[in-house]
């Protein structure tokens, strides 16, 4: 897929996902601190620290993880004691596994055509928005997420690149047409008419556990546009690679910042933590804010252990409101 092509189905997309500001509050407000780890409220000093790294630095290459969706109301899978990991869930669905398996297949789609209304209903939290507002400021210079749940662009973020994809896109993996995953909805109950399944608890990527017998009797979307093409998330699933195109295209952006600032994000996957080391090559320094140790705490100049919507707003209020 071109990067054009993306593009401008990004910019539907967002069109199509405006809300306005008193239904992203309600949202909020729903279920914020179920699967936020226990951390420690950021001290002043914490706050004067990140303050200082944001006005100081212009062009700010920022990476977010799981860690800001959390306070969505969607787990993650690593978080201790409210991780998915943590609780015994189950794990996300595997490249190989869903491209050699029909049965994968069909229970991957089943699973996700049940958790799809509830997923899809997730919206933006105060990250994701002050986060927006930057980007319109220029303090944002490239935004990466690592998370598919399309909150960054429902907060309306457009300088973005979604690193492992977004589950709201549906791509044939034998033509490459690329649909809207509401769409393939409508067209899964058209194809499962009278299948009901109880939902259990929804995952980062929209996976949900449901019976597993029942996903025998599920009849799986195929591509409409080639007549018959397998259907996949337009995500990269674990065990699979983030296309070189799209990693080189990031490398232009870091080369362009001149300081990296990552949030809620461990950065235990390489796709992310590959821009941390490329950072270190260019001498560009490192501000991580997350709860709990990363991968790149020993390539950063500062590291901040909290949550991420306590401090940013903090900041955000020293920074940018009237005096």
């Amino acid at each position: 897929l071109s990067a054009h092509h993306v593009g401008k189905y990004l910019r539907k997309v967002n069109r199509s996902c405006h809300v306005t500001s008193q239904s992203l509050d309600v949202g909020v407000k729903v279920m914020t601190s179920q699967f936020v780890p226990s951390h420690r409220e950021p001290s002043d000093d914490d706050v004067e620290k990140l303050s200082n790294f944001i006005r100081t630095h212009r062009k700010l290459f920022t990476i977010t993880g799981a860690g800001i969706s959390t306070e969505s109301g969607i787990p993650d899978y690593r978080s201790e004691e409210v991780g998915l990991y943590a609780r015994g869930g189950q794990g996300p669905m595997q490249y190989q596994e869903f491209i050699k398996s029909e049965k994968s297949r069909q229970r991957y789609w089943a699973r996700n055509y049940v958790g799809w209304p509830r997923f899809s209903s997730f919206q933006p939290n105060r990250v994701h928005r002050l986060l927006s507002d930057w980007e319109r400021r220029r303090k944002v210079w490239w935004l990466v997420t690592q998370n598919v749940d399309a909150l960054h662009v429902k907060a309306g973020s457009h300088y973005l690149t979604e690193l492992h994809g977004c589950t709201d896109r549906v791509v044939c993996l034998d033509c490459g047409d690329l649909t809207r995953r509401d769409d393939l909805q409508g067209r899964i109950s058209a194809l499962n008419p009278g299948w009901i399944a109880v939902a259990g608890e929804v995952a980062p990527d929209g996976d949900i556990e449901i019976d597993p017998g029942l996903t025998e009797l599920f009849r799986t979307p195929h591509c409409e546009a080639c007549g018959g093409g397998v259907l996949k998330p337009d995500v990269v699933f674990f065990g699979d690679n983030v296309a070189r195109r799209k990693v080189d295209f990031l490398r232009g952006k870091l080369s362009e910042s001149d300081a990296v600032l990552v949030l809620g994000s461990s950065l235990q996957v390489f796709s992310a933590f590959r821009f941390i080391r490329a950072a270190e090559e260019e001498c560009k320094p490192v501000c991580i804010v997350n709860i709990g140790p990363t991968r790149g705490d020993k390539l950063a100049s500062l590291i901040i252990n909290t949550k991420c919507s306590s401090i940013l707003d903090r900041v955000h209020a020293r920074l940018y409101s009237p005096s």
